[in-house]
Order: structure tokens, then C-alpha cells, then sequence
């Protein structure tokens, strides 16, 4: 698995969301540092130890893609332009 965040890619949950990685941030209140992310043309932020998180997922019965973990990097060639949103 990929331990770094590549600002400006697109990353898919293994529920079938894709989301395009914007930046990192700190939590101002714990310095904690955030992924930000766009999704459905909103703006989210998640602690990165939870976006690159290990644990296996892939018996998770909501686990739409059959994917291993929460977040994984995807091509953004074979992105559609409404997944892109």
C-alpha cells in the first residue's frame, strides 16, 4: 500500500466513492494532520492515519469495490468526468 497522499489524485473508498485528494492540513486544536478531499462538490478533511489506514476491509459486508483497504489510489485516465465530482 502506498503510504504517501498524492495531492490532485483520485482515490476511491471501498464503498465505490471517488474523491479527489486536494491537500493536508492541520487541525488547528491538535495539530493533527488532515487530508483534504473534494467529494460530491464539497470540501472534506480526515485524519490522514485514517485515510491510509491498514486495516483489511475486504470482508466488510457494505465493501462495494471487494477492496483491501479504505482508501485506494486510482488511475485518473479511467476517471469519467462525472466521477470526477
Amino acid at each position: 500500500m502506498n503510504k504517501k497522499i498524492e495531492i490532485g489524485k483520485y482515490y476511491q473508498h471501498f464503498k465505490g466513492s471517488i474523491m479527489k485528494v486536494t491537500g493536508i492540513a492541520l487541525n488547528s486544536e491538535t495539530l493533527e494532520e488532515m487530508v483534504l478531499y473534494e467529494h460530491n462538490n464539497k470540501l472534506w478533511a480526515r485524519p490522514i492515519s485514517s485515510f491510509l489506514d491498514t486495516e483489511d476491509v475486504s470482508n466488510r459486508a457494505d465493501n462495494v469495490t471487494k477492496q483491501k483497504y479504505r482508501f485506494i489510489l486510482i488511475d485518473n485516465n479511467k476517471i469519467n468526468e462525472k466521477e470526477k465530482k
